[in-house]
């Protein structure tokens, strides 16, 4: 039995209700799970989709926040990679099946039976939370907590995204949210060259993407000075995927980044000619994580954080809707 009875969450009770502050039983751990004191989590974008009823196979109740920094403190019989006491990350992906076909072809990015932290199985948006120890990371020693939160969906799918874009040496961002923020210091490291798109108007957003190294910034009804090699969508608005195959040359990508899109609206097939092409990034592989977490500990990134204490989850989703951060939003639990 575990010394931990009760944990404190911020629950999602329904679609389109405010999260509530609630204590929970801690239930016994399986075999392969630990038990975590959260220091951070990371507010994301898909928590917002989540609290919105736009994710259709999350579980209500549930306990947002998935991009989760903590401290072992049980663990269960099997548990042998990880000792009482180590930091670990949780990040969206919380367990696969392993049989399924796309399991057998090592994509377990989209196994047909995979369970989701913070959406169909609970999150870090607590003081304590549960995690598959077989699914989760470590962290670079370099950031602390609140940084290494936002690596670990915003990192994660964002680097998922930027390897789909290809190769190529001009990049546009569209969104520069928590994602891009740090996918820019990534590519300014590989010496590509960013091409920031944000709200039309948003002047601050685009000064800092000019101080993260990004060669222009401006607004997504805007072309940029020059082709693009390939974009990345991390602004969940359907409207900009034919903005960004008319800012991409002959042969480039454009990459959706996001788990909830608004419909994209019809566009002439001459945006599509010329070999474009349009894909999306779904979820992430553990493969994908150890890879990120290593170029994280050799690049010295500079997460931007803003810290939320837990019970003002609420708060800190609305600044994120409403574009009121620069960088990312960190829930982080005192003691």
């Amino acid at each position: 039995m575990s010394q931990f009875q009760t944990l404190r969450a911020m629950r999602a009770r329904g679609p389109g209700q405010r999260l509530t502050l609630e204590e929970l039983p801690v239930r016994p751990l399986a075999d392969n799970e630990i038990l975590l004191k959260v220091t951070a989590c990371g507010v994301c974008r898909t928590d917002l989709h989540l609290r919105d009823g736009e994710l259709p196979n999350a579980r209500y109740p549930v306990t947002p926040g998935h991009e989760i920094v903590g401290r072992v403190v049980e663990r269960g019989a099997a548990v042998t990679q990880w000792a009482v006491g180590d930091r670990v990350g949780v990040p969206w992906l919380g367990s696969t099946c392993g049989e399924c076909a796309y399991c057998r072809q090592g994509l377990e990015n989209l196994c047909e039976r995979a369970q989701f932290t913070g959406c169909t199985v609970d999150g870090g948006f607590a003081d304590h939370a549960i995690a598959d120890a077989r699914y989760s990371l470590a962290l670079p020693e370099r950031y602390t907590d609140a940084q290494a939160a936002p690596l670990l969906c915003a990192g994660l799918i964002g680097y998922r995204a930027y390897r789909a874009a290809g190769d190529g040496a001009r990049l546009g961002l569209y969104g520069f949210g928590a994602a891009a923020h740090l996918l820019a210091q990534v590519a300014h490291a590989q010496h590509r060259r960013v091409f920031a798109f944000t709200r039309p108007g948003d002047s601050v957003a685009q000064q800092f993407a000019r101080e993260l190294g990004a060669v222009w910034a401006g607004g997504s009804d805007e072309q940029p000075p020059e082709q693009l090699d390939a974009a990345i969508l991390f602004a969940p608005v359907g409207a900009l995927v034919p903005a960004a195959l008319a800012s991409v040359r002959k042969g480039g990508r454009v990459v959706c980044a996001g788990i909830h899109m608004s419909d994209i609206p019809g566009f002439p097939y001459a945006l599509l000619w010329g070999e474009r092409s349009v894909s999306s990034v779904a979820n992430l592989t553990r493969a994908d994580g150890r890879e990120f977490m290593r170029i994280a500990a050799e690049i010295d990134l500079q997460p931007a954080v803003e810290l939320f204490a837990l019970e003002r989850a609420n708060e800190a989703l609305h600044a994120l809707a409403h574009g009121q951060l620069r960088g990312a939003a960190v829930l982080a639990n005192a003691g």
